[in-house]
């Protein structure tokens, strides 16, 4: 794995990818550390009155995930070399518990005099079926900082 030190360490077509089964502690410990307790999440009896049929996971554990992608499959273990400026997401599937479901981000643009990675983001279940999309901006640090 590259370690991206600067922006010029950044070019269009730049992918990197990460991998998490979906599972119900995730789920609890995700209402525990927010307090998102919706029923859709926790009650299957309800869910199963829903149009998902049964329960399904917070769309933002999903979000962690690109959060991910944008970090350590990005940028390379032991650097701190950007920080998330914007996210734009757009769930078009749900995730179920037991859903193993790879985040991928993809290098569209980089503008190097602005310091700024723009990125397409995918998140798509072990069918291949489109979870979520959308996009980044990443703003490249000037200053990396890195681990001893």
């Amino acid at each position: 794995m590259t370690r991206r030190m600067t922006i010029d360490d950044y070019h269009v077509g730049d992918k990197s990818v990460f991998t998490k089964t979906i599972t119900e502690t995730d789920a609890s410990l995700f209402g525990a550390i927010s307090g998102d307790f919706y029923p859709i999440h926790f009650n299957e009896e309800l869910a199963k009155k829903t149009r998902f049929g049964s329960r399904i996971a917070h769309g933002v554990i999903t979000v962690g995930l690109i959060s991910t992608v944008l970090g350590v499959p990005l940028q390379g273990p032991g650097v701190c070399a950007a920080v998330e400026k914007e996210l734009h997401i757009n769930f078009t599937a749900p995730v179920r518990f037991g859903d193993t479901i790879t985040a991928e981000a993809v290098v569209t643009e980089v503008i190097r005099e602005r310091h700024i990675v723009n990125l397409a983001l995918t998140c798509r279940n072990q069918r291949g079926e489109e979870v979520l999309e959308g996009s980044a901006v990443l703003k490249v640090l000037k200053e990396v900082v890195t681990e001893s």
